[in-house]
């Protein structure tokens, strides 16, 4: 009797039911491919990988509670056998770099079709990576180039920082979500304004949309 492959367990983390949802049916239609969990925050998605096995964690990274970077530094940290694959509405050629380097396997768009998002699944569900044409040239050769966005030259909490200046929050609202002082946030305010070149969180907004950089 020929032994049947096992599937690829997957759990979906994401904030959207119907997206989800979608997601689901969609793998439903892949012989080797089948969702077994689901998590609606970053704390949750790191509480059910705590407590059972997965071949892969397709993660949006904008999520309720601890997202973005963090929770892939959190992932990669507790879990550094899991592969991640980030599915994500944020533009690849601004995000795509940095979330790599914090630990992701893969990188996707929402863009994207099925079967782009089947074939990243398979790829990092065999520990490979897996990005785009552009990004593989990105990570292979930008590097050492000095004419990148300024927003490219910010720490991981710099950049998430200002994003959440330029989404309109004030460094009190900050530091309360990143368990940060109000202090430790206006010093990073300081430093993203040198680096960005600028003087007003007006510029950084103004910045941040013309770049695509919000969700």
């Amino acid at each position: 009797m020929v032994k049947t492959k096992e599937k690829i367990k997957i759990i979906i983390a994401d904030d959207h039911p119907l997206f989800r949802r979608g997601l689901k049916n969609a793998f439903a239609d892949t012989p080797d491919i089948e969702v077994v969990d689901e998590a609606e925050n970053g704390d949750e998605l790191l509480k059910k990988v705590s407590s059972a096995k997965y071949n892969i964690a397709l993660v949006d990274v904008a999520m309720p509670g601890k997202h973005g970077l963090d929770l892939l530094k959190q992932l990669r940290e507790d879990h550094p056998k899991l592969p991640i694959l980030v599915l994500t509405v944020y533009p690849e050629e601004h995000y795509a770099v940095r979330f790599f380097k914090a630990g992701a396997s893969g990188f996707i768009t929402k863009e994207s079709s099925t079967d782009q998002i089947y074939a990243a699944v398979r790829k990092v569900a065999s520990g490979g990576k897996y990005a785009s044409p552009l990004i593989t040239e990105k990570l292979a050769f930008d590097f050492g180039k000095t004419d990148r966005p300024l927003h490219e030259g910010l720490s991981d909490r710099e950049h998430q920082v200002f994003l959440m200046l330029a989404e309109g929050e004030s460094p009190t609202e900050i530091g309360k979500k990143l368990s940060l002082s109000v202090k430790t946030i206006s010093t990073h305010r300081s430093r993203i304004l040198e680096k960005m070149q600028m003087k007003k969180n007006s510029e950084l907004i103004h910045y941040a949309i013309s770049h695509r950089l919000l969700q």
